[in-house]
């Protein structure tokens, strides 16, 4: 193997990881209002993107049996910089809705397969010690990612409107530059990246013998105990935050006429993509050290009250409409901080759900419950909201929460899962 420093290489490899998602799942929806296209049609365009995340599993082995996994990570940097770029060729032409979302699908898929990729070759580019050390490190760049494109890009193209008067120009500069970047990382990482031995030894495994894998994985997921209960969680746990997330983006950026608040891409910036991110992040990590000391079981209602009861914040700016940047950056920041702290429960209970045999097979199905978890409320949030107005539709959400409630009540939890350290 040759020798590499791994902050050489960690930091910038899950930075990579988080801009192409950040990217397809959020900054395509506020360009995409100030390209004029209603919510409806947003929510509805942007959903179907979570569909990559939600099949991964079915072609993660391919990647395993075809290429080494950094074969596959800078040949996906190189597809996801020339999806950027193509997304920001389109979007000045008469072509752009098409084309753009063309391009965001191809950066979808780029995106997770490299996820698959990356996170195969963590294991394989650092020793056990080295794993351990530098998880944290790799969960703080990704969100640094997070704010860097949602806080800092979405700024930026606020700023180049006012500059150049024309918001389809200023998109595609920012889209040029994300290109570039990519391409920055496609040449860095082609350098830095080691190279394991283990990385060229694949196993010599037939298609057949993937789909019998395959089935065999499905087969004793769906055997385990409280299959349904488990599942029931996974997919309607979320489902409040899954109406919310895409349509509370458009409530802050949406003109006051049409019962938004009126946020500049600036100011969005700051609120959802600076502010935010760090809310959820400190979230996520009190409760995960709560989790740790005390078990999942015992902190599981407090996370479902933590991650439903903030939801009533959008209630009140949706009927408040507070001109106040200072009011509405705490706000959401409590729902941030409480979606955070629930969240915990639930990535808790996937590993928990994925334990025994197949465990790694078991927990990527989970992840693709949860990523269908988001994809389905997400289709009809924007024609929902239209229906009923913002007022309604953030009500709604919260009487969609008592689903939350009801599918947590059938869990049946080990009280001792979750004090020893558990590992994602």
């Amino acid at each position: 193997m040759r020798a590499r420093n791994p902050w050489a290489w960690v930091p910038t490899l899950y930075f990579a990881e988080g801009v192409p998602y950040v990217a397809v799942m959020t900054i395509s929806l506020i360009m995409y209002k100030r390209l004029g296209l209603s919510n409806a049609d947003i929510t509805l365009y942007t959903s179907w993107l979570y569909l990559p995340w939600v099949i991964k599993p079915l072609w993660s082995p391919f990647v395993d049996m075809l290429k080494s996994k950094r074969w596959w990570i800078v040949t996906m940097q190189l597809l996801i910089g020339a999806a950027l770029g193509g997304v920001a060729f389109t979007i000045p032409g008469p072509w752009w809705l098409q084309g753009s979302l063309c391009f965001f699908w191809l950066m979808a898929f780029s995106s997770a397969t490299h996820d698959i990729a990356a996170d195969g070759f963590y294991m394989l580019g650092l020793d056990q010690h080295d794993q351990a050390y530098f998880v944290g490190i790799r969960s703080t760049f990704y969100r640094i990612a997070t704010i860097f494109s949602s806080g800092l890009l979405v700024g930026l193209a606020g700023a180049l409107q006012v500059l150049t008067r024309n918001i389809r120009y200023s998109w595609s500069l920012v889209f040029y530059m994300m290109a570039g970047l990519f391409i920055a990382l496609w040449l860095y990482h082609s350098w830095a990246l080691p190279k394991p031995s283990e990385d060229g030894e694949r196993q010599q495994r037939t298609v057949r013998g993937i789909v019998e894998e395959f089935k065999q994985t499905v087969v004793t997921f769906f055997k385990k105990p409280q299959v349904w209960a488990g599942i029931c969680f996974m997919l309607f746990y979320r489902m409040p935050e899954g109406l919310l997330a895409k349509v509370s983006a458009l409530f802050l950026v949406d003109s006051a006429r049409n019962g938004g608040l009126g946020l500049s891409d600036g100011e969005y910036g700051l609120v959802q993509g600076t502010v935010g991110v760090v809310g959820l992040t400190l979230g996520g990590i009190l409760g995960g050290i709560a989790a740790s000391r005390d078990g999942l079981k015992r902190w599981l209602w407090p996370m479902v009250m933590a991650i439903t009861l903030p939801d009533l914040v959008y209630v009140y700016l949706s009927y408040a409409l507070p001109s106040h940047l200072l009011l509405v950056n705490v706000c959401v920041f409590i729902e941030q901080f409480g979606y955070g702290f629930g969240f915990s429960a639930y990535m808790l209970y996937l590993i928990y759900y994925s334990q025994g045999e197949h465990k790694t097979s078991h927990y990527a199905l989970c992840t693709a419950f949860m990523a269908l978890s988001m994809m389905i409320p997400g289709l009809f949030a924007g024609a929902l909201q239209e229906s009923v107005g913002y007022q309604n539709f953030f009500l709604i959400v919260v009487a969609a929460c008592s689903l939350t409630y009801v599918v947590t009540w059938f869990l049946k939890i080990d009280s001792e899962f979750g004090k020893k350290q558990v590992e994602e």
